[in-house]
């Protein structure tokens, strides 16, 4: 059991890092298309990075899953659960704007990606607060 809450830890920083880093290479990517006019390196790495946290996310999904039901579900888990498929759906949104950004296609504002990026970081310390209080 030890070992999947190891991998459930790992995975989660892995992802939550990708959360907060892809909405921010998006700003630099599309300053840099803007420069350059064309496919540039950033774009590439921010690529790359989307795909590889994405499977750190599903990993961390599921290795919650399979520790929720392990704990037999308590009330704060089901929480915990709403919240991650919310960054989930973040996560989502974000891949809708990186692969409109590999179109050349940057509708959002720098405000609107720091705003996104943020929220993000609010839904994080709310899945944090959730495991380490344990309201329910």
């Amino acid at each position: 059991m030890e070992w999947v809450k190891i991998i459930h830890i790992l995975c989660v920083m892995g992802w939550m890092t990708s959360i907060f880093a892809v909405p921010r290479a998006l700003i630099y990517w599309h300053r840099e298309w803007d420069r350059l006019g064309e496919f540039g390196p950033l774009g590439d790495l921010t690529i790359r990075l989307y795909r590889f946290s994405l499977g750190l996310g599903v990993i961390a999904i599921a290795t919650g899953l399979y520790l929720a039901h392990w704990l037999g579900w308590p009330g704060w888990t089901h929480l915990k659960l709403a919240l991650v498929l919310a960054l989930a759906a973040h996560y989502g949104w974000t891949g809708r704007l990186v692969l409109r950004a590999r179109r050349g296609t940057f509708t959002e504002s720098d405000r609107f990606l720091r705003i996104f990026n943020e929220i993000s970081v609010l839904g994080a310390i709310a899945v944090l607060w959730a495991v380490v209080v344990r309201p329910f």
